[in-house]
């Protein structure tokens, strides 16, 4: 049985305005069925390759391939659908008719087009809001009514561009709860974001790019790992925080060979009890004779485990070394 081709993928993308290379030789994977985390500072090129993808601009040079299909330049995109950072809305119209604008751009037939302004309403929770006027919604109802807009043609790929930007975190909830409801359905979704934090929580899959370059590619846990390079272990002491410190710095400068090799320690500055020791990767063993070794020593220990580098510290110190 033949493998299904990806999502997106992209041969040498590269994008140039005059002299300014916004996207250079980029090569992008998303495979079918995943939801794709795409992060960088801003000017990074993520908006030059969604317009890319949605076929609302040429590339200057490399290719586009939608489920194993080239995207020929200038033909648009019937495959995607696409959610721009900046979208804009027809004020006078309502909701109902805003939907049913766009379906008969895409030709669907009155009977078809009813049944899906109806089955997407109800899919981004604006049955309610059905007959009110586009201007008359929240920021957050318009961004769902935005999402069921790129959904009118029923693509099998979606693309978002900052989805979350300007909501409150109850409409950033509901966003994320659609998005994963969405993938249930089969939709392939790429998505870019400065929330970093709703990336970790939603995407199963994350890209870094920096300067119109992909730093990084692949799982979330996957780069996560590649990128730290080493562990970090949390540990709370009762009491005798100087007293730990100066037993962890001893054992940094006298390593003991079954303890994990440890580099730095340093107070929590989000707790005054806590320390966070940078070590080489570790196991649960070595990491179990650390614990012993530190009781014996007379130190009492509420908390003891492995933390990950967030993926807000993970991004900074990247591109900072970048």
């Amino acid at each position: 049985m033949a493998a299904q081709p990806p999502a997106i993928e992209t041969i040498s993308l590269t994008r140039r305005y005059g002299r300014m290379v916004a996207l250079d030789q980029l090569s992008l994977r998303v495979e079918q069925g995943s939801i794709y985390g795409f992060i960088g500072p801003n000017g990074a090129g993520k908006t030059t390759t969604l317009r890319l993808l949605a076929g609302l601009l040429a590339p200057s040079s490399g290719e586009i391939r939608m489920l194993g299909q080239k995207l020929q330049p200038g033909s648009g995109q019937r495959m995607v659908g696409y959610m721009p950072d900046f979208f804009g809305v027809y004020d006078d119209l309502r909701v109902w008719e805003y939907l049913d604008f766009f379906a008969r751009c895409y030709g669907l037939e009155a009977q078809r087009r009813k049944r899906a302004v109806d089955e997407l309403l109800s899919l981004v929770d604006l049955s309610h809001k059905r007959d009110a006027y586009v201007q008359q919604l929240s920021r957050g109802m318009q961004q769902r009514l935005c999402l069921a807009h790129a959904l009118v043609h029923d693509p099998p790929v979606l693309l978002l561009d900052e989805p979350a930007s300007g909501l409150d975190p109850r409409a950033r909830v509901e966003l994320r709860e659609l998005l994963r409801t969405l993938r249930e359905m089969g939709k392939t979704i790429l998505l870019s974001s400065h929330i970093l934090s709703e990336l970790a929580e939603i995407c199963t899959e994350i890209g870094i790019i920096e300067s119109g370059k992909m730093v990084v590619s692949g799982p979330v846990e996957t780069v996560r790992r590649q990128l730290q390079g080493g562990a970090r272990l949390r540990m709370r002491v009762l009491g005798e925080l100087e007293i730990a410190l100066n037993i962890l710095q001893e054992l940094i400068k006298k390593p003991i060979v079954e303890l994990p090799q440890m580099h730095t320690v340093r107070p929590d500055y989000s707790d005054s009890q806590a320390l966070i020791v940078e070590c080489d990767q570790t196991d649960e063993t070595q990491q179990a004779a650390l614990l012993s070794h530190l009781i014996v020593a007379g130190l009492r220990i509420s908390e003891f485990r492995p933390q990950a580098e967030n993926l807000e510290e993970l991004f900074l110190r990247l591109t900072t070394e970048g």
